[in-house]
């Protein structure tokens, strides 16, 4: 959406991007944007870092997932435990997130303690200790991460197949990092990449709820402590390549289901076919109506979980469809799968399906928006990304302007391949061959 307004001050320029929402620049760079709801008592606020495992260079992986998780661990104002009964303080929930592309911290807490979680969360933001105990301490707790990771099957296929769609690319890796890269990385590694990411110019500081903005403002501007400006890194993120020829992944386990994961390239976050890609995704297999549900579980009885997906990246995306089945229906579930994927790139969406996964997106779209973290995450995310921001009802009509033209052109971008397929369980990893012979079928 285009600027509203601007004004200029001794705080730094505020836009206003629509009613009720703010972003203001600080003269050191950061970014803080808030939007108001004044229906609800409560606010969430994240800081975020434009940040993620993408960035990382292969020796480090993992090493941002890392940094997550000592930032809890003291300050040096606070140590771990004064960090916690800070938040249980003022009756707020605190957690953080880190992804391919950027990492959040975030409290929600009752309207009148929003300048207190800025001020708590600042300060993990810029006075981590990284001490060497801690580093020690936390690399015990992710490698116990990791090896939960390993014993969760969808996740473990999920991580497999991104490994082998991207093929050397920083987006393949798992975002965790490895039990190699974990169990060496240095105190003084981390506390490098600490130093280099976490700087004003990196950061922006979104809120949500019942919020004003020149409050948020001058909270942020006063736990900053007049900390000066530094821009932010060079990123120098390239985009992935083109997957090669169809290929295909097997891992044994030694488990009751065979875990399948069948994709391709998606679109990237800017793509305007993503709307209708979206709606393809819902009718796919993102409700119990969507086609993959109802053939794969309600007709054939082949899984108990059966779905699809899209993710945006900054410059890729992905495609995919997920589903667990006993080891000796794998060709049926693949089958199945296959002729849902080949049925709509064929017929495309009929007309009443079309209308179906357009209103059943946007009910999920509206609902999801209701709460405070919510809208928090849709500014921060937008900003990081350089997205414009749209408004609810701006949102809605694009859903809405989706017609079966759009699903086609979206259809053949997403599924038109080349497919990778991923499969983890109790299957030979001899079959890989066979497998990856099946997806150039």
């Amino acid at each position: 959406m285009t600027p509203a307004a601007a004004a200029s001050g001794a705080a730094g320029e505020t836009v206003a991007l629509a009613e009720g929402v703010h972003v203001t620049t600080l003269p050191s760079g950061l970014r803080v944007a808030t939007e108001r709801m004044p229906h609800v008592r409560s606010a969430t606020v994240g800081w975020w870092v434009d940040v993620g495992s993408r960035d990382e260079d292969a020796g480090l992986a993992g090493a941002t997932h890392f940094l997550e998780h000592l930032l809890f661990k003291g300050t040096q104002r606070r140590s771990a435990r004064e960090i916690a009964e800070a938040f249980d303080a003022i009756g707020g929930d605190s957690n953080a997130f880190t992804t391919k592309e950027h990492t959040c911290f975030l409290a929600r807490v009752l309207d009148r303690h929003v300048d207190e979680a800025i001020a708590i969360l600042a300060d993990m933001i810029g006075g981590a200790r990284c001490a060497p105990e801690d580093v020690e301490a936390e690399r015990r707790v992710i490698l116990e991460e990791l090896r939960q990771h390993e014993d969760l099957p969808d996740e473990l296929c999920h991580s497999l197949w991104c490994g082998a769609h991207f093929d050397g690319h920083p987006l393949g890796r798992e975002v965790l990092g490895t039990f190699d890269t974990v169990g060496r990385v240095s105190r003084d590694a981390i506390a490098d990449w600490y130093a280099r990411q976490y700087v004003p110019g990196n950061l922006v500081v979104a809120a949500a709820g019942n919020v004003a903005h020149d409050q948020v403002v001058e909270a942020v501007a006063q736990a900053l402590g007049g900390a000066a400006g530094r821009p932010a890194p060079a990123r120098p993120r390239e985009a992935p390549t083109q997957p090669g020829p169809r290929r295909a992944v097997v891992q044994h386990k030694p488990i009751e289901q065979a875990h399948v994961v069948l994709g391709g390239p998606g679109l990237p976050r800017h793509d305007e076919r993503r709307w209708a890609a979206a709606v393809l995704d819902v009718a796919l297999g993102g409700s119990m109506a969507s086609r993959l549900f109802q053939e794969v579980r309600e007709r054939r009885g082949l899984a108990y979980a059966v779905g699809s997906e899209q993710q945006q990246h900054r410059d890729a995306g992905i495609f995919d469809v997920y589903a667990a089945t006993a080891p000796e229906r794998l060709e049926e579930l693949l089958a199945a799968v296959r002729g849902e994927l080949d049925a709509v790139r064929r017929d495309g969406l009929g007309r009443e399906e079309l209308e179906r996964a357009k209103a059943s997106l946007a009910g999920g779209v509206v609902m999801g928006l209701e709460d405070t973290g919510s809208r928090m995450a849709r500014l921060g995310r937008a900003l990081l990304a350089g997205q414009p921001f749209r408004t609810l009802d701006e949102v809605l009509a694009r859903i809405d302007a989706v017609d079966a033209d759009a699903v086609g052109e979206a259809t053949e971008a997403v599924l038109g391949g080349p497919y990778t397929l991923a499969v983890g369980g109790p299957v030979d990893e001899d079959a890989a061959d066979d497998l990856a012979a099946w997806c150039a079928a």
